[in-house]
């Protein structure tokens, strides 16, 4: 059975050791340890990463930074852990890249629960046994390959996050059909819908700006006004 590696940043050692205990729960999972965002980067290099719980606040590469130069590169699933709590702190985080935000002091509980749904996304994108080897979803431009899990834009490869990529997907394939943001959370995310609305319309946004050239003229990923979002067939 496969092992699959959490890399876990924070710079406070308590905070660190608390983690690896809530995450043994977990089957098969091998707990990596960085203390701030310059060691993250360095065993990213240096081992297959599968999931990152990123501290914000920290020294010499703080968490928001440290997201975005993963970013650069790889679509790694992301969990933020900061003691701010406010609405806008984790908008920030979902829009420098992160999928998912956990405020401290956290509940054990909740923090192994994501973890484990961005696992679950982790091993659904990397599953390609059972796809078939022509599982093309394409519109207009935009092509998605569900078995290589690239998007290409005009011939062009876009890089998007897993988070992305499911949302993306999951309009794409139900064409003409207008998803809430509490759809598309329970679908994406598998689990109940929790201040959907936020969440989505960040995601939603960045999906824009990888795809549109005009975002307040979308050509792919429309607003519906007060019910969701959908691709138009």
């Amino acid at each position: 059975m496969s092992k699959y590696n959490i890399l876990v940043v924070d710079d406070e050692k308590e905070i660190r050791d608390a983690i690896e205990v809530y995450l043994k729960s977990i089957d098969n999972l091998e707990i990596i340890m960085a203390c701030d965002g310059l060691e993250a980067l360095s065993l990213i290099e240096t081992n297959d990463i599968h999931v990152i719980i990123l501290d914000v606040m920290m020294p010499n590469l703080d968490g928001i930074r440290t997201c975005m130069k993963i970013r650069e590169q790889r679509n790694i699933p992301i969990i933020m852990l900061s003691a701010k709590s406010e609405d806008t702190d984790k908008i920030l985080g979902l829009n420098i890249g992160a999928d998912d935000y956990v405020s401290k002091p956290f509940n054990p509980l909740e923090l192994v629960a994501r973890v484990k749904s961005q696992l679950r996304r982790y091993i659904k994108l990397g599953d390609l046994e059972s796809q078939s080897s022509n599982d093309l979803v394409v519109v207009n431009g935009l092509v998605i390959d569900k078995i290589s899990h690239i998007i290409t834009l005009d011939g062009c490869e876009v890089k998007f996050t897993p988070l992305e990529y499911d949302i993306l997907l999951l309009l794409a394939e139900n064409r003409g059909r207008v998803f809430s943001s509490r759809e598309i959370y329970e679908r994406v995310w598998n689990e109940p819908a929790y201040n959907a609305e936020n969440i989505i319309s960040v995601h939603i946004r960045r999906i824009r700006k990888k795809t549109e050239i005009n975002t307040k003229d979308p050509k792919y990923v429309k607003v519906v006004w007060g019910v969701g979002y959908k691709i138009e067939k």
